[in-house]
């Protein structure tokens, strides 16, 4: 397949930044490049998964995965749901992702549980926290995540994994720091001593425009899209 060189380009610029983002910081975790293909055509994302080493894609819309879904090609891959989830959509999804990272109400993660239970899953699910307090962002406050994690690890049908979160926009490196440090810190805490979870959990940190500042605060999972798309 030809003419997604840009591809090649970005997805071998993307995972340098990676490495040297964990080399600058002394991390030495594995980091999961997921492609967020809210833009992409079936045709990219193919491509990437089958010839850029791309495995783990993202999801926005509850529309979008039943329209590509019986396109992709699904050898390896990882199907990540990232967006908004509406209850409604839940019976459209739940049997062709891998993984909801946005879990924030338990409104939402009765509905996964019934429909999980339908298809005899155990899905994996994140936890979705709102660092930046933004009323247009979903996600529950940094204060009640903890009684929302122990909540979720009631459900049979779930198997909570980890954490996600969106920082604010910010101009400054460090000011995404800021955010991102106080979640690590806040979702490792409720891990360890609320969860009595020993294995590392998927710490879901980071964009285009934020993912070295959250390699550096501890994210072991980027949400790439637009510098993966680009084509200049």
């Amino acid at each position: 397949m030809s003419g997604y060189e840009y591809l090649d380009r970005n997805t071998a610029e993307t995972r340098v930044k990676i490495e040297a983002a964990k080399r600058e910081s002394g991390k030495t975790h594995e980091v999961t490049l997921l492609a967020a293909v809210k833009y992409a055509t079936v045709d990219e994302i193919n491509y990437l998964t089958e010839f850029a080493g791309v495995r783990d894609i993202g999801i926005n819309r509850a529309n979008q995965l039943t329209e590509i879904y019986d396109s992709l090609r699904k050898e390896n891959l990882r199907v990540h749901f990232i967006g908004k989830l509406q209850t409604n959509k839940v019976k459209y999804i739940i049997d062709k992702v891998d993984v909801i990272q946005s879990v924030d109400s338990l409104r939402l993660a009765e509905e996964i549980d019934r429909q999980a239970k339908k298809h005899f899953r155990r899905i994996d699910i994140l936890a979705e926290i709102n660092s930046g307090r933004e009323e247009n962002k979903s996600g529950v406050l940094p204060e009640d995540a903890e009684d929302f994690c122990v909540a979720l690890s009631a459900f049979s049908n779930l198997r909570l994994t980890g954490f996600m979160t969106m920082a604010p926009k910010c101009e400054k490196k460090e000011d995404y720091c800021k955010y991102f440090r106080q979640t690590y810190a806040q979702v490792l805490d409720i891990w360890v001593k609320k969860l009595h979870n020993i294995n590392i959990p998927v710490i879901s940190m980071g964009m285009s425009d934020s993912f070295e500042a959250a390699i550096e605060c501890g994210s072991n999972l980027v949400r790439i899209g637009s510098s993966l798309f680009r084509k200049t």
